[in-house]
């Protein structure tokens, strides 16, 4: 029988601090600064920045950055507000990019 190793993670990819649930997860196709990034519903363990109003791919954002709670490494955004009706449901979600984040529990 195998082991239970708890909930899948991610993990800050400098210093090994939680910053999110797998099942968190809601889609994987998105782009950050870096590459590929992970829009995911909840954050944890981190510190949000100050708000501004960026343009992205999708249309003019509030956005405000997100950073590692301990080693204060840039990990990706928090969605503030979206303009467009579309973009509405990103409101209040996290963008974690696949380049800043590493898989725990596998």
């Amino acid at each position: 029988m195998a082991e239970s190793l708890g909930p899948r993670l991610y993990s800050c990819y400098n210093c090994g601090n939680h910053v999110s649930l797998h099942d968190d997860i809601i889609s994987k196709s998105f782009q950050g600064r870096s590459g590929r990034a992970f829009l995911f519903s909840h954050a944890m363990n981190i510190r949000v920045g100050a708000k501004a109003d960026r343009h992205l791919i999708t249309g003019l954002h509030t956005v405000a950055d997100i950073y590692c709670g301990d080693c204060c490494e840039l990990l990706g955004w928090k969605y503030e507000r979206a303009y467009e009706a579309s973009q509405k449901y990103k409101e209040g979600k996290f963008i974690l990019e696949k380049a800043k984040i590493a898989k725990e529990n596998w």
